[in-house]
Parts: structure tokens; sequence; C-alpha cells
């Protein structure tokens, strides 16, 4: 079983663990753009430890999703896993042993589980994101990225579940009062998606989809209704949507 838990998701800090159940369980912690003590606390509300983590996967280099990733690595003696580029960005931290650097198409095996990345439109060095599978079910990992191209989604066809950024309403981004030069950043090809954005894929890649957790969304130019909104429009209504909160994050949940 093949199975996920937002630990907090949006500007103040991003991490995801995901977790394949086996003869030996495999967990992977997607981003720790979080404080260790409260990543710590998280893990505990999820029932977990840091020594149970096999792997951290760092998508980019923004400290929303870096944060204390390299540190936990080395102090905990975690395999990490993240592009040439994001960990040139990172300022080439000393990693060794445990740095494994990843790249665009790479199949990464742990065991129960197997991660593929994928590249990215957004506006960090080498940004990857994620599809993760235990042989069985298909799990898609999609935030910070300005639009889909089409090599995007090809590399989603056929998941069961995805978290997917939600990142903004257009129209609230429209009326905030962002500087024009970051409405236009968050807005553009290397910004983030919109609520909009998320269902035209979300559109896309159904009916295979099930469950669909919104994720990423800014606590300025979204609302959460808006974003769950958006996606049952477009979704079957047997289709299960949630969304991850900045704090809260979310239950674990199906992949």
């Amino acid at each position: 079983m093949l199975r996920f838990k937002s630990l907090g998701s949006g500007s103040t800090g991003n991490a995801t663990v995901i977790e394949a159940s086996g003869l030996r369980p495999v967990r992977l912690l997607v981003d720790c753009g979080l404080g260790i003590r409260v990543l710590e606390q998280r893990l505990a509300q999820a029932g977990l430890r840091l020594s149970q983590i096999d792997a951290i996967f760092i998508t980019h280099e923004h400290g929303d999703h870096v944060g204390c990733g390299p540190k936990l690595a080395g102090r905990h003696g975690i395999p990490i896993h993240m592009s040439q580029g994001t960990w040139q960005a990172c300022g080439a931290p000393e990693l060794e042993p445990w740095l494994r650097i990843a790249s665009d198409g790479q199949c990464i095996d742990l065991g129960a589980m197997q991660v593929h990345a994928f590249a990215v439109p957004h506006d960090a060095r080498e940004p990857l994101q994620l599809r993760c599978t235990d042989g069985d079910a298909h799990l898609g990992l999609l935030t910070d990225l300005g639009h889909v191209p089409p090599s995007v989604q090809a590399q989603l066809q056929g998941c069961r579940s995805l978290l997917l950024e939600c990142n903004h309403d257009p129209d609230l981004l429209a009326q905030s009062p962002y500087p024009a030069f970051l409405k236009r950043r968050v807005g553009g090809d290397l910004g983030h998606l919109s609520n909009t954005q998320a269902a035209e894929l979300a559109q896309a890649l159904s009916p295979g989809l099930q469950r669909v957790l919104a994720a990423h969304l800014s606590q300025q130019n979204n609302q959460p209704a808006l974003a769950e909104a958006a996606l049952r429009q477009v979704l079957h209504p047997s289709t299960d949507v949630a969304v991850a909160g900045a704090v809260t994050g979310s239950d674990w949940l199906r992949a």
C-alpha cells in the first residue's frame, strides 16, 4: 500500500511524507521547509520518528522547500536526493556520503517504492517533481511550476492520486497588495499554478484520478474553498478532493 501525508504546505514551509508498506516499509520525506523541531512535531503527529525516514528528496532550493534538509541529512545520516542545480544553488553544502544527485527522467529505487523525477518550469536552478509508485498505486507530486507543458502532463498520466499545486486565484492575485513585479512572477510561466491551471490538468488526467490534494495555497491570494471548488467543478463526483493546510497539512491519504 502507498500512502502520503502533507506535514504542511504553503509559503511558510512545505514537507510531505510518503510511505510504501511491504516486508520493510519505506518512508520518503519530500522537502523539509520546516524547522527541525517543528518537523519532528509534525512527524510525531503522523505517528513517525525521524529515525524512520529512509530518504529525503529536495525539489528545489527555495527556502520553503529545502529548509533544514541538508542539516537533517548530515545529523541523522539520511540519504538526501536533489538535482545538481539545486545542490549548487544551496551553496554546494558538504553532504558526503549522504548526497545523491538526481536528474530529469531518473528512477530512484528505494526498495518498496520507486521514485521517478521529472523537470518542471519554475524560477529555480534545476527543479524536479516526482511520481512515486509501489508497483500498484501511482502518486504524483506537482507544485512550484508556472505552467504545465505536455512533458509534465505525460509524467502524471495514470496516477491514481495527486498532490497538486493550487497556488492562487487569478482575481485575488490581481487585487492583492503585491507589487506588480511579484504578481508577474507568481502568475508567470516560471511561477506558480493558479486554481484554473490546476483544474485543467486534473481534468486532463481524469477519469483515472481517485484523489486530489490541493497544495501550496497562497495565504494572501487564494482560499481553500476556491481551490476545492475549481477542482470539484471538473472532476467526477466520486473523486476525493481535499486541501492541505499551511500548518495542519493533511490526514494520511491512500494513494
